[in-house]
């Protein structure tokens, strides 16, 4: 009778049956980050309200009157007085009028309306763009987002935002008052370019 080589011992068996002592099988990494999640339908309530959007829009806008205000007081406070004298046959008279200084109108047509603007892209298009709220979103809680993502929306769509709220103005200012009565308390601007206000 031939001698013959006892079997490799095994090893012992792990709970799920597979024999032990082995290097578990590696897990797959994808890389990429999880998709972003739309916003659900939420109850009309859970929406931001009208009147808290209308309270961010002044905070908003209270550093652009200020600036077109001091513009046009530097107009005013600078300007200049030019007399003129008439003459006549039996008389001479002298004809004054105020006319605004080269200050005042750089003021007022120039300076103030370009700090204005570079405010407004600021916050509007990189802050509001990047975080989801303005100043005057931050102050009253409650941000601007993608439905589909329920993210913010980025510097792009955020100044185009802006600039679709020209349509809300056209017919007659009712697009603004339409999250009084709409489900998900959009403007018209809101709903061209997919966003809703939410609390933060």
């Amino acid at each position: 009778m031939r001698d013959e080589p006892p079997p490799p011992a095994s090893g012992p068996s792990s709970p799920d049956g597979s024999q032990g002592g082995g290097t578990p099988p590696p897990q797959m990494v994808t890389g990429y980050p999880p998709p972003a999640q739309p916003v659900q339908a939420l109850a009309r309530e859970a929406y931001t309200p009208w009147f808290t959007r209308v309270l961010a829009w002044l905070i908003d806008n209270i550093p652009t009157f200020l600036i077109l205000g001091i513009g046009w007081a530097v107009l005013l406070a600078t300007q200049e007085t030019t007399c003129v004298t008439e003459y006549s046959e039996t008389d001479m008279r002298e004809i004054c009028v105020m006319e605004p200084s080269m200050l005042g109108q750089a003021s007022a047509a120039l300076i103030a309306p370009i700090l204005v603007l570079t405010y407004v892209i600021w916050n509007y298009g990189y802050r509001q763009g990047a975080t989801g709220s303005s100043i005057g979103k931050s102050m009253q809680n409650f941000k601007v987002v993608s439905e589909k993502t329920g993210q913010p929306i980025g510097f792009a769509m955020s100044i185009l935002r802006q600039l679709a709220h020209t349509i809300d103005a056209a017919i007659c200012y009712i697009g603004y008052l339409f999250p009084l009565w709409d489900a998900k308390r959009q403007t018209i601007a809101d709903k061209l370019v997919s966003t809703v206000c939410l609390p933060l």
